[in-house]
């Protein structure tokens, strides 16, 4: 407990700066505080709440770990069991890995008095209630749903709120859709109402999205998802703005807007990292989706592969990927394989075990299974798909299954039927307001009219559906102005686009100004960073050249690149803290397993194995040979950064210029640690630069 002066004005300082939303100050407040006198359990709960919205998930979580040990120690079974409980709460709603999850409410059931009600025993349930949804134990998720409302109801508002949440979830998966909608609806008016904590109205508020998203109930979710940026914007903590961020760029892709769609989901990526690791691959999932309908192939692969590292489901994206490049095959089987057997991912839109799950994996599957000529396994999937979607109620899904049966349907011979079930398809996307989705079945509903010889239908669906994807494709990216920014000349001034007799591809710095021809047509644009990065990629297609390199040769002074290209080191991937604790759950998932085997749950026993491996590889990832740590480089995160930033805002200038020398280079251009120009080589002619 506190007792020196010094303590007491630091613990001051952190609570008034708490108060204020200054939560560095107040991180580094409670630090001195703790590491001058310790603090007491009340403070050292503060603490925890204070490190979270400060972007320090680890000691949030070691801080609860503490109190819990210290609690335990004093004999305050329900205080401990409440600290327990805050440390499966965290784990389960920003790490995903349900295996330590349920080793910390198994602590904290074994401390909670069975008769008491307390608000402990309400959170105890609303947890309870989530980890067994997301572990597929939907029959026991009702019930401590059921008793996270009841208990909380008189406890704690909060806990009953997550746990209407979760008892909305379950009612929509056991099919009553109508019921589920308005339970959604009631729970979010509970966070919308302002009585409950910051941290929980954004738990209620992301799970509400989450569950319209999984239920492709588009309208309502854009609805919510524009509820939660308003309260976001002043009153969100820890990783609920970046979580916002992805769903919003689940509706611009819906929309049609995709440049801004990846814009957020990059931005998420960054606002999440210090919260998330494993779930990372949620915002990942999103923007492989959000490439592969730009036509980045290459771009979309590589972040749904890096979803896939952090043990996330990168299906169906990765075999809709293969079918755009042509290997049907390598679909075909992948496909087959994550519905047969789907990667035990606690997904939140999409929860393991559901029909909800299986929708897009089935969609992709007629997809390819067309491609392939495989009409049987095209219509067995196409007649699954229409079932989930008569049993959600859903517009999306019922426009996706009247989608797929027109493509067996085609495929078959029944030009007629499929031109009938392509045309119902696009009045359903357009409803939902879906233009791409709407543009692909008109598409599809030219290419039945062809094959009924219906030449003027064909030409008016085809030239609609490529007038929209034309107008989708010019529509520019958001890009934020930074007036104050030393980069302003970043700004392009760009001429009105005009035609110009044949001249090659070229990019040549002139003065202030930098001309730029492309198929035809030249543009001019102020000089930026950005510009001089896009020159030293397009001179060199197909090289990965690092983003110190990049970052040194726009450097003036030698001595200062030669600098750059020695950058410091940043520390261990992971420090000893983060090892600590990546080992600590080690040990809760072997426990885990081990009572798995014992009550012989299989379904449980393979979550935790590939709950272990995520993490044994992660170890991996920061451990080298003999036990040594590998580093990060400082320099080298910085300048991914600031270049990435400086080549999007050059892309986004030109693409105001010239749509379609945006779109190449967004589809060409690759950024991180190492960027590359990727052309298609038989599309593409060398720049004159």
């Amino acid at each position: 407990m506190i007792q020196a002066t010094g303590d007491a004005n630091a613990l001051e300082r952190a609570r008034n700066a708490s108060a204020r939303g200054a939560w560095a100050d107040a991180y580094a407040g409670y630090l001195e505080a703790r590491e001058a006198g310790g603090l007491g359990p009340a403070e050292l709960a503060e603490f925890a709440d204070v490190a979270y919205a400060a972007g320090h998930l680890d000691v949030t979580i070691e801080t609860w770990e503490q109190l819990h040990g210290e609690l335990s120690r004093l004999g305050e079974d329900t205080a401990a069991a409440g600290a327990a409980v805050r440390v499966a709460m965290h784990l389960l709603f920003d790490t995903a890995l349900m295996a330590p999850v349920r080793g910390w409410l198994r602590r904290a059931e074994r401390l909670l008095d069975p008769t008491p009600v307390t608000g402990a025993h309400a959170w105890f349930a609303a947890v309870r209630a989530f980890e067994r949804c997301l572990s597929g134990d939907l029959e026991a998720a009702r019930d401590w749903a059921e008793r996270a409302i009841q208990t909380g109801s008189h406890t704690d508002p909060a806990a009953a709120a997550v746990g209407r949440v979760a008892q909305a979830r379950l009612v929509i998966l056991d099919g009553d859709v109508g019921r589920g909608l308005e339970l959604l609806g009631d729970a979010g008016t509970a966070a919308m109402s302002g009585d409950l904590d910051p941290l929980s109205t954004g738990v209620v508020y992301c799970e509400v999205v989450c569950a319209l998203q999984g239920l492709a109930q588009y309208d309502l979710a854009e609805q919510w998802t524009e509820a939660m940026e308003r309260w976001a914007r002043t009153n969100a903590i820890g990783s609920l703005h970046g979580r916002c961020r992805v769903h919003r760029a689940e509706i611009l892709r819906l929309r049609g807007q995709c440049a801004s769609a990846e814009q957020q989901v990059l931005t998420a990526c960054d606002e999440l990292r210090p919260y998330v690791r494993r779930e990372m691959g949620w915002p990942l999932t999103e923007l492989g989706r959000i490439r592969l309908r730009r036509g980045n192939l290459t771009g979309a692969e590589e972040a749904l592969r890096a979803a896939h590292r952090l043990g996330w489901d990168p299906e169906p994206g990765l075999s809709l990927v293969r079918l755009a490049g042509g290997d049907v095959d390598t679909a075909a089987e992948a496909i087959r394989e994550a519905l047969a057997r789907p990667l035990p991912v606690p997904s939140k839109e999409l929860p393991p075990t559901s029909e909800l799950r299986r929708a897009p994996l089935l969609d992709a599957q007629v997809r390819i299974a067309v491609a392939r000529a495989d009409p049987e396994t095209a219509r067995v999937a196409a007649r699954e798909l229409e079932e989930v979607a008569v049993r959600f109620e859903s517009k999306a899904l019922a426009a996706s299954a009247l989608r797929a049966r027109g493509e067996v349907l085609l495929a078959e011979g029944d030009a007629a039927g499929a031109s009938a079930s392509f045309a119902d398809a696009v009045r359903g996307w357009s409803e939902v307001g879906a233009p791409y989705e709407t543009a692909e079945c008109r598409l599809r509903l030219a290419d039945a009219q062809g094959a009924l010889g219906n030449l003027q239908a064909e030409s008016l669906e085809r030239e609609a559906a490529r007038t929209e994807l034309a107008r989708m494709a010019r529509a520019p990216g958001a890009v934020e102005p930074q007036a104050d920014s030393a980069d302003s000349a970043d700004s392009a001034e760009p001429d009105a686009a005009e035609p110009l007799p044949a001249e090659p591809d070229t990019f040549v710095r002139e003065g202030e100004y930098w001309k730029v021809v492309f198929d035809d047509r030249r543009v001019t644009v102020r000089d930026s960073k950005g510009m001089h990065h896009l020159a030293r990629l397009l001179a060199a297609p197909g090289r990965e050249i690092h983003v110190l390199d990049l970052t040194a040769a726009d450097t003036a002074d030698p001595v200062a690149a030669a600098g750059l290209a020695r950058a410091g080191d940043a520390g261990p991937l992971l420090d000893d803290r983060a090892k600590q604790m990546y080992r600590r759950r080690l040990a809760e998932i072997e426990d885990d397993m081990e009572e798995a085997r014992a009550d012989n749950d299989i379904a449980r026993r393979e979550q935790a194995a590939f709950e272990r491996g995520f993490l044994i590889d992660e170890l991996a990832r920061a451990v080298g040979l003999g036990g040594r740590d590998r580093h990060a480089g400082a320099a080298s995160e910085r300048a991914r950064a600031a270049v990435t930033q400086a080549v999007r805002k050059a892309i986004g200038r030109l693409r105001e210029a010239s749509p379609a020398l945006g779109d190449h280079l967004d589809r060409t251009i690759r950024t991180g640690t190492y960027c590359v120009y990727v052309p298609d080589p038989r599309a593409s002619s060398p720049w004159s630069i």
